[in-house]
C-alpha cells in the first residue's frame, strides 16, 4: 500500500481546528469496516493509510513536531504497519478493566504468540504472526500488532460472501470467537490486499 508522506499530512493548526471532525470520522469508519471484538477483552483494528494517518496526525499534534525530519521519522515508523502484498496488518487491543491490577490482568496473555488468533474463512484457517514478540514489546502489555498472511487463493475467500469468515483466539483461559464478519468489513480488507498488490507492481 502506497506510503503516507509529508504531502499527506494537514499542517498542525489546520488539523487541531477539525480534529473533533476527524475523529468522529474515523470511529465510524472503524466501526463499520475496521473494528473486530473478539469475545469480551479482545478488539482487533485493522490498519491501512486512512487509519494510520490519523495515528500520525495524533502524534505530530500532541508531540506538536514540525520540522520536515521529525514528521519524516514518524511516518518511516508508522508505514511499515500498512498493510502489504498478501499481508494484513492490525492492532490488537486488551481491554483491561483494573489499571491498578494492570500485571494481574495481563498475565494470562503472556502465553499468547500470535498463532492463538486465527482467521477463518470457510474451511481455510489463517494464523496470526505477533509483530510485537520481543520482551519489550510484551512489557507494553494491553497492545500489540498482529499480521495475517492472505495468500491470492485464500483472499478470493473473503469476498465470497457464502462462505463463514470470523476471528477465533484460543487460550488456555480465553477461548472466544468474533461474531460473522461483514461484508464491509471483508470488502474492505480485501480492498487492502488488491491496493497493495498494485502498489508493489507500480
Amino acid at each position: 500500500m502506497r506510503p503516507l508522506t509529508l504531502d499527506d499530512l494537514l499542517p498542525l493548526e489546520e488539523y487541531a481546528t477539525r480534529r473533533r471532525e476527524f475523529f468522529e470520522s474515523l470511529r465510524r469508519y472503524l466501526d463499520r469496516y475496521r473494528r473486530v471484538r473478539v469475545g469480551p477483552r479482545v478488539t482487533l483494528l485493522f490498519e491501512n493509510r486512512q487509519t494510520l494517518w490519523f495515528r500520525v496526525q495524533e502524534i505530530v499534534r500532541v508531540a506538536r513536531l514540525a520540522e520536515p525530519e521529525h514528521l519524516q521519522a514518524e511516518l518511516d515508523l508508522y508505514n511499515r504497519l500498512l498493510p502489504g502484498r498478501d499481508v494484513l496488518q492490525a492492532a490488537l487491543l486488551i481491554d483491561v478493566t483494573d489499571e491498578a491490577r494492570l500485571a494481574e490482568e495481563l498475565a494470562p496473555w503472556r502465553v499468547f504468540s500470535g498463532r492463538d488468533l486465527t482467521l477463518r474463512v470457510g474451511a481455510v484457517s489463517l494464523a496470526a504472526t505477533l509483530v510485537t514478540c520481543r520482551p519489550e514489546d510484551r512489557c507494553i502489555g494491553a497492545a500489540h500488532w498482529v499480521q495475517f498472511t492472505v495468500p491470492s487463493p485464500q483472499r478470493k475467500l473473503l469476498t465470497d460472501f457464502r462462505q463463514p469468515a470470523f476471528m477465533e483466539m484460543v487460550l488456555p483461559d480465553y477461548h472466544h470467537r468474533s461474531l460473522p464478519l461483514s461484508e464491509d468489513v471483508r470488502q474492505s480488507l480485501a480492498e487492502d490486499l488488491q491496493l497493495s498488490e498494485r502498489d508493489e507492481a507500480a
